[in-house]
């Protein structure tokens, strides 16, 4: 059992000297009551699965239509067959309950902002960034619109029936370990947790977070906006984006006027600077890679498409793989556990995969209120009465919390005299975000699930809103596309980059793009379509952007490029293309470094290590030593470069992206930056500051290699962490290659979440794998089944069948039938 060390050092620590049903705080955190935790009959012990546990069982719930039969493959896959959809998604609740209970909830109860009922006060902050950050108001406002709409009514209510219909039939000794280990029990689901956990997707896919706008006043007003032009800019000169430069856009729309104050009040140099730093702020490369080779470019004449979306590693994983079966669709795989539908797959027509578009969707508003109780703010050239909104905020073994939050014509006021830090003081600053409108996004999926061909992907991606996402999309009849889609704001250029005035309408969003004139491509003549998380277009599209740090830029060179150079392509080739540790950020930077090293003036140890990475083939594979060596060095000189500037603003900043560095280098010999503004009367020079970056570099390099750390994989230490971050629970010391720029994306706890590829032959072939296991259970041996397979880049075929085929076929393994009880 792999969490007895932790449940050993557990009882350790918190020693056997008072009551065993009495909870006693054991570094920072709670332990179980011991007496329930270690009860035999009730306790962890019970959550041991046996390895040869069958999963047969013949169901009876009520308010099904009709039978359900459930065939359970080899990996621990449920294959739904339903006579109907209703029933298809009753039965999905209660199979993602019976196998990830305690992840669903406690996921909606990070978004919910609700830790703090479960594992006491210091979870505070967290519980109250989101509560302010209008999480709950934006999950109700969703539910009210969905509720409007029968059909996705229906369709989340029957889902909520058949998790509460599994968490009706929970006997206390079946209780999730996790729920013994923190003593809560599992309370009823209901439709407002599956939109508030598809808003938490929505935060953590937010373009750099909701922090993004606040550093970046930040930098504005201590740089200067020249010079902060130069650090942040908008445009990147290696650029390769989604869509191909040199395409035709639309004549727009709408044509979004900047305000007469703009140079001065807002591009200028003001006092409007913020050092407001989240608890819990997103990965910034949560992202993805998805691309879709077409037929003229396949071995079988038919398009390939490949996703794999980059989030958080964790276990459970945020994945769960599932065949839905009714007589409107027959669709394949990964499903949100919390969720109805599957999120990315395909059906028997067509597969579509997502990237994250990193498109700004949240912008802050300096409100002016008439006075400390918020209840008028300045408008317009008049006070308007602020509405209200009070969120409760339990607190265990404390008095409840409550939070009082003014509502503006923008959005909830986050911060204010009672949610703030020294900089905030005496400010007031309102949030706008597209995911506090009330979504569709479910929807999208829905649709996409019974989607048949081109026509009815676009119906159903039309539908999608907040976070801004690349659909890419292939079908049996050959057509393949990709189009960015989302509710994307008509921005001048710089809007929303910065903490906005939010006293009369010229800040205000002047409108939302038109659905038609978001970026696509359909059946391009160069036979692929591809997305990495890259700005969608050059400079010529008529809409701003957003800041070129909200969009990676390395990965879709690379990716395009091999597509590019592909012919006769096999679904092989593109898992070898997925599991690619090629790094061509250190192909344009290596020369760079070496053009400014003088290797006549290294000492030995220096020169050691510049021979290693001279001799490097620049791939991060997990034995390679110069992908060590490289970002090191490349670590070092940002230090160097970006260092003095950054540490005398005594300001959160945003660190300069390293495109912007490298192209800078490229461009510029005399890039002022280099200059050291700690050592007056001496101007540094590039040269000067690689030497001593490399100095700096050199003894960190010789620790690592002193402890046997110098192999990329053992430097990088990749680990899936459990979600309550115990070691004893989590996967830990993986030997995986990858990382940052790489299309294998795989860092310390961050990479490819899901990894699909769907070739669209008449007899569908598709492959898959996440780092997970479909049970959350850390008794089981389906735990963690598909963590080493994935660190070394291997598949499994994913059984895709029909339900004759499935009662036969030699993978399957159990068959649960649910019938009305």
């Amino acid at each position: 059992m792999r969490f007895l060390p932790f449940l050993i050092s557990g009882i350790c620590t918190a020693g056997l000297v008072v009551a065993l049903n009495t909870q006693l705080p054991a570094g920072g955190s709670k332990t179980p009551r011991l007496g329930y935790f270690l009860s035999p009959q009730l306790g962890f012990w019970q959550n041991a699965e046996p390895v040869n546990t069958s999963f047969d069982g013949n169901v009876k719930l009520p308010n099904l239509n009709g039978k359900v039969d459930v065939y359970v493959d080899d990996r621990l896959v449920p294959h739904i067959y339903a006579e109907n959809d209703l029933d298809a998604y009753y039965v999905q609740g209660y199979i993602h309950a019976k196998f990830r209970l305690w992840q669903m909830e406690f996921q909606t109860r990070v978004a919910g902002g609700r830790l703090s009922e479960i594992l006491g006060e210091e979870r505070l902050p967290i519980d109250r960034m989101f509560r302010r950050l209008g999480m709950v108001y934006g999950a109700e406002q969703t539910l009210a619109n969905m509720e409007k709409n029968p059909e996705m009514k229906a369709t989340v209510e029957a889902y909520a029936e058949g998790v509460n219909a599994y968490i009706s039939s929970l006997q206390p000794q079946e209780i999730p370990f996790e729920y013994k280990l923190l003593d809560y029990t599992p309370e009823k689901w209901t439709p407002l947790k599956t939109y508030l956990f598809l808003m938490f997707m929505s935060y953590d896919l937010t373009a750099r977070g909701a922090t993004a706008d606040l550093q970046m006043t930040n930098a504005r007003n201590y740089f200067g906006f020249d010079d902060f032009d130069k650090l942040y800019p908008n445009v990147q000169d290696s650029l390769d984006p989604i869509v191909p430069r040199g395409t035709d856009y639309l004549k727009p729309a709408i044509v979004p006027v900047a305000p007469a104050s703009k140079d001065s009040l807002y591009l200028g140099k003001t006092a409007n600077s913020s050092t407001a730093l989240l608890p819990m702020v997103p990965d910034k490369d949560n992202g993805s890679n998805n691309w879709v080779v077409g037929g003229s470019k396949t071995k079988s004449g038919r398009p390939i498409l490949s996703n794999d979306p980059h989030l958080g590693l964790n276990l459970p994983s945020l994945w769960f793989e599932v065949q839905i079966h009714t007589p409107t669709h027959n669709t394949y795989g990964a499903s949100f556990p919390g969720s109805p539908a599957v999120i990315i797959g395909f059906n028997d027509s067509i597969a579509w995969g997502v990237t994250n578009a990193g498109r700004d969707v949240l912008d802050y508003y300096d409100i002016k209120f008439k006075d400390s109780t918020l209840s008028e703010y300045w408008y317009n050239g008049e006070w308007i009465p602020a509405k209200h909104r009070q969120e409760v905020i339990r607190i265990k073994g404390k008095p409840d919390l409550v939070e009082n939050i003014a509502m503006t014509v923008f959005g909830p006021v986050m911060y204010d005299k009672a949610y703030k830090n020294v900089s905030t003081e005496g400010k007031y600053l309102a949030i706008r975000w597209t995911a506090h409108k009330a979504g569709t996004g479910l929807q999208t999926f829905y649709k996409l699930n019974r989607a048949r061909n081109y026509d009815d992907y676009l119906g159903a991606i039309s539908q999608w809103e907040c976070p801004g996402q690349n659909f890419a999309f292939a079908s049996k009849t050959g057509d393949i596309a990709i189009k960015q889609q989302g509710a994307f704001v008509a921005r001048w250029k710089r809007q929303g980059d910065f903490i906005m005035p939010g006293t009369d309408t010229s800040y205000a969003w002047q409108g939302i793009i038109p659905v038609e004139e978001n970026p696509m491509m359909y059946n391009p003549i160069r036979g692929f379509v591809s997305s990495a998380n890259q700005m969608s277009t050059d400079s010529t599209y008529p809409y701003y952007l957003g800041a070129a740090s909200n969009f990676p830029l390395y990965r879709g060179i690379i990716i395009n490029r091999k597509l590019a150079q592909m012919n006769q392509i096999t679904p092989e080739d593109m898992q070898q293309l997925q599991a690619d540790n090629y790094n061509v950020f250190a192909e344009y930077a290596r020369p760079v470094l070496m053009r400014y090293l003088d290797e006549t003036k290294l000492s030995a140890d220096e020169k050691k290590y510049i021979d290693i990475l001279k001799n490097w083939n620049l791939r991060n594979d997990p034995g390679a030593r110069g992908a060590t060596v490289f970002k090191s060095i490349w670590d070092s000189l940002e230090a160097q470069v970006w260092g003095d500037e950054i540490k005398k603003a005594n300001l959160p900043l945003p660190k300069p992206d390293a495109s912007t560095l490298l192209e800078s280098l490229l461009r510029d010999t005399t890039f002022r930056f280099a200059d050291n503004i700690n050592t007056p009367g001496k101007v540094e020079t590039i040269y000067d500051d690689l030497a001593e970056a490399l100095k700096k570099a050199v003894p960190h390099l010789k620790e690592l290699q002193a402890a046997n750390k110098l192999e990329w994989a053992v430097m990088k230490d990749t680990k899936v962490n459990h979600l309550l971050k115990i070691p004893a629970l989590s996967r830990l010391h993986l030997p995986i290659g990858g990382g940052e720029h790489i299309i294998n994306a795989t860092k310390e706890t961050h990479g490819p979440s899901w990894r699909m590829i769907v070739q669209l032959t008449d007899e569908i072939e598709a492959y898959g794998v996440y780092p997970g296991g479909q049970s959350g259970n850390p008794g089981s041996k389906y735990y963690d089944t598909f963590v080493d397979s994935w660190a070394a880049g291997k598949y499994y075929r994913i059984l895709f069948l029909q339900q004759a085929a499935a009662a036969k076929h030699e993978r399957v393994k159990w068959h649960m039938t649910f019938t009305n009880s």
